[in-house]
């Protein structure tokens, strides 16, 4: 039995679907992290305001990539 290596395609036809829906979970978990701010101690509100500040910038280049990977799609149907 021979193996080859060789690398598979690059199938980028559902990355920005896969984008898109990293998008929408990210924006998720800020809106449950604003809630459950109303429970948590000062600490608490601290850490979940820090961590809603770097999903914010991930919003920002994740949504950078999805203009990118649309871009890519429309040139290339």
């Amino acid at each position: 039995m021979e193996y080859t290596n060789t690398p598979k395609p690059d199938d980028r036809s559902d990355n920005a679907k896969k984008i898109q829906d990293n998008i929408n979970n990210t924006r998720e978990n800020i809106n449950e992290a604003e809630a459950s701010m109303k429970f948590g101690n000062e600490q608490d509100r601290q850490n979940a305001i820090a961590k809603n500040q770097r999903r914010e910038e991930s919003i920002a280049a994740l949504e950078s990539e999805l203009r990118d990977e649309q871009a890519f799609n429309n040139t290339n149907d």
